[in-house]
């Protein structure tokens, strides 16, 4: 006899309706799938609405439905972080296995909430938290569970991605596209998260922790956006044969290097140049994609649609199937038994590998520097870059503006932050410089 597994739905947007959807058209599936009928009980939600079976419990208590006795999984989509935090902490404490499309919530509070969860002997699930449909959760946790994942590079914004990739496809300002996304639905009315890059420090803090097995640590993400970056900008890479994409970087940084002091972890988030031909400059549109270099296997790509209902609710039922084999199984006591750990890593076993900070970080730089047509200019530039021991791999230089204005475009090779902070400094003190520095990171993928 097969058992019923009862779920409760918090939140009825537009991934709530998803999970509804997805539940009623494959239900069938489902069942043969996981060995238990599947069936939704009680949803929570602001507005009684027509158009759910009439069996289902609709209420506006949410943290009542997340201590249910007809509720075993509680899966949580109304967003934000102080009300979903204690609705969360409420389902597990009544020993509800929670389902989660929260990334925010995670990053900031994940440390918490999975010990907890620990303490419980219940499992919080959040593949829908990171790259919508893709399962790079799952991927990292356990198909590459046997690997030393040395990097992972990802588009995990596919609001910033939209953008750039309207920017250099039509020529279209930064604005322009910004305006067009939010018509769309790609970007909320206050952007924010999205384009100065909070929303992709939240995921890349969740797959750094699995990836390096360390805590999360969403504070020590570096973050920068895209509100700086031009047309001018996106027309010299092309022309130097780069893209510029909004990428998330985690890096692990270890005794191949010279500086022990520079050794640990890497977590940034900012825009960036990478070859025309990169698998990663090739992911258009509101797309994600997350590439990983890990040993033995190597390097290998994740790509899919990041964000919306069908996507999200994909992501959202493959951890609800992975709880309904659990519960489903005889041996209800194994119930944690059944998962890996929350962080890929036994809690016990996370380390203290440092995360370096943002002066300790190394990359290739992209600079533009506005001079006046003065004779040697050039020449102190690249004297200053040298003394500082930084690389020069390219200099393109255009003709004049109007005003007598030079852009000098300059690609270096990777070097520390500190030293490049250094270099800018005193590039910018020169009287034939007519303005700050613009700097953007490059990276060719393969370090």
């Amino acid at each position: 006899m097969s058992k019923s597994i009862k779920l409760a739905i918090l939140g009825l947007g537009t991934v709530g309706t998803g999970v509804v959807n997805l539940i009623n058209d494959n239900l069938a599936e489902l069942k043969r799938r996981s060995g238990s009928d599947i069936i939704i009980t009680e949803v929570g939600t602001r507005r009684q609405r027509d158009d759910i079976d009439p069996t289902i419990i609709q209420n506006d208590d949410l943290m009542a439905i997340a201590a249910s006795d007809n509720v075993d999984i509680v899966i949580e989509v109304i967003g934000g972080i102080t009300l979903a935090k204690d609705i969360m902490i409420h389902a597990i404490k009544n020993g509800k296995h929670v389902v989660t499309a929260n990334k925010a919530l995670l990053a900031e509070h994940g440390n918490e909430i999975f010990a907890l969860a620990e303490a419980h002997n219940v499992h919080v699930a959040y593949e829908a938290a990171v790259a919508g449909g893709i399962p790079i959760i799952k991927v990292m946790r356990e198909a590459l569970a046997a690997n030393k994942i040395d990097w992972l590079a990802g588009i995990i914004n596919g609001t910033g991605n939209f953008i750039m990739t309207e920017m250099r496809d039509k020529g279209r300002p930064f604005a322009d596209v910004l305006a067009e996304a939010q018509e769309l639905g790609y970007a909320e009315a206050d952007p924010t998260f999205d384009v100065e890059g909070i929303d992709a420090a939240h995921k890349l803090a969740l797959l750094a922790s699995i990836a390096f097995g360390i805590p999360l640590q969403f504070d020590k993400v570096y973050c920068e956006g895209i509100t700086g970056i031009t047309l001018q900008d996106v027309n010299y890479a092309e022309e130097l044969g780069y893209r510029i994409k909004h990428l998330g970087f985690a890096v692990r940084r270890d005794s191949k290097d010279n500086n022990q002091e520079d050794q640990g972890i890497e977590l940034r988030v900012h825009p960036t140049l990478i070859p025309q031909d990169a698998l990663l400059a090739n992911v258009n549109g509101v797309k994600n994609a997350v590439l990983v270099s890990s040993h033995p296997l190597g390097q290998t790509l994740y790509c899919g649609d990041g964000a919306g209902a069908g996507a999200t609710a994909s992501a959202v039922m493959a951890d609800v199937m992975d709880l309904v084999r659990v519960l489903g199984a005889n041996d209800q006591d194994s119930s944690r038994s059944h998962h890996v750990p929350h962080l890929a890593f036994m809690p016990e076993q996370l380390s203290d590998t440092p995360i370096l900070r943002a002066e300790q970080m190394k990359t290739g730089y992209y600079l533009r520097v506005h001079a006046y047509d003065n004779p040697g200019v050039l020449a102190d530039i690249t004297r200053i870059l040298s003394d500082a021991g930084i690389n020069i791999d390219a200099i393109l230089q255009k003709p004049a503006h109007k005003l007598g204005e030079v852009p000098v475009i300059i690609l270096t090779l990777p070097v520390i932050e500190s030293q490049m902070n250094e270099a800018i400094a005193k590039i910018e003190k020169l009287a034939a410089v007519a303005d700050k520095v613009v700097r953007i990171r490059l990276d060719e993928l393969a370090q």
